[in-house]
C-alpha cells in the first residue's frame, strides 16, 4: 500500500470513529478536507439507511457533497445551535488546538464550531504534533488594503518575537475564499505561545480570521498504525 493510500485509509478510520458520536436527531456541522469528507460519506451512508439529521455546511465543497449523498442541509442562520460539529485539522498540539485552513475554510468552520456545543476533530496520527507552526499559519484577510494588512501582521508578530515568511495563497492569481477573501500564509515554524498569538492577530484591521482554533476541539479521534485513539481535553479547559 502506497503512503497516500495508508493516509487515505486512516483518515476514514478516524471518520468512521467519530460516527460514534452521532446520535439520531441531531444537528451536526460538517467540516471541510479530505478527513471530513470521508465523514460526509459515511453519514451520507447512515442517512441512506434511515438514520435522522440536520446539517449545516463549512463550505461550499462540503454543502454540494452532502446534498449529493441526500444529507438534510440548512443554513447556520436557520440552526443557529447545533450540537456536534466533526471536522479535520492541518496540525493538533497535545492542548487540542488546532491549525486549520489549509483547504480555505477557516472562517465558515470557526463559526460553525463556535455555534456547536461540541467540536470534534478527525486526523491521521500525521497531525498530532508536539508544537503547533511547521505547517504555516493561514490568515484570512479581505483584498482592499492587502499590503497594509501585512505590514500589520509582520509587526504584530515582530512584537511576539516571531519570524517567518508570509505568502499569498495563489501569488498572482489569489485563492479566494468561499466569503471572497484572501489567504496570507505565515510560515512560522514552531509557535511558542499559539494563544498569544492568537490574541495579536484577532483585532488588525483587515484580518478576517486566522487559522488558530484555540479552546474549540474537545475531542480529538486520531487514526494511526496502533489503531485509533480518542483524545479528550480536561474539562476545566472546555469551553
Amino acid at each position: 500500500m502506497t503512503a497516500g493510500a495508508d493516509s487515505d485509509r486512516l483518515k476514514r478510520e478516524a471518520a468512521q470513529r467519530a460516527l460514534d458520536l452521532v446520535e439520531p436527531g441531531m444537528r451536526l456541522g460538517l467540516g471541510s478536507g479530505t478527513t471530513a469528507s470521508h465523514f460526509v460519506d459515511l453519514l451520507g451512508d447512515k442517512v441512506a439507511a434511515g438514520f435522522d439529521v440536520l446539517c449545516v455546511a463549512t463550505s461550499e465543497a462540503t454543502a454540494t457533497q452532502a446534498k449529493a449523498r441526500g444529507i438534510p442541509m440548512a443554513t447556520l442562520d436557520e440552526l443557529p445551535e447545533l450540537d456536534l460539529t466533526v471536522d479535520g485539522a492541518d496540525e493538533i498540539d497535545p492542548q487540542l488546538r488546532l491549525i486549520k485552513g489549509g483547504g480555505g475554510a477557516l472562517l465558515r468552520e470557526k463559526i460553525v464550531a463556535a455555534a456547536s456545543q461540541r467540536m470534534a476533530v478527525i486526523a491521521d496520527a500525521s497531525k498530532l504534533v508536539p508544537h503547533l507552526g511547521a505547517f504555516p499559519l493561514p490568515v484570512e484577510v479581505v483584498p482592499f488594503g492587502l499590503t497594509a494588512t501585512r505590514r500589520h501582521i509582520e509587526r504584530a508578530f515582530a512584537d511576539l518575537g516571531i519570524a517567518g515568511s508570509i505568502r499569498l495563497r495563489g501569488g498572482t492569481r489569489p485563492f479566494v475564499t468561499d466569503g471572497g477573501h484572501f489567504i496570507l500564509d505565515c510560515s512560522l515554524g514552531a509557535i511558542a505561545d499559539p494563544d498569544r498569538l492568537a490574541e495579536a492577530l484577532s483585532p488588525i484591521p483587515g484580518v478576517v480570521e486566522h487559522g488558530l482554533f484555540i479552546d474549540y476541539a474537545r475531542t480529538a479521534i486520531i487514526a494511526g498504525a496502533g489503531g485509533v485513539e480518542v483524545l479528550d481535553r480536561p474539562p476545566e479547559t472546555r469551553n
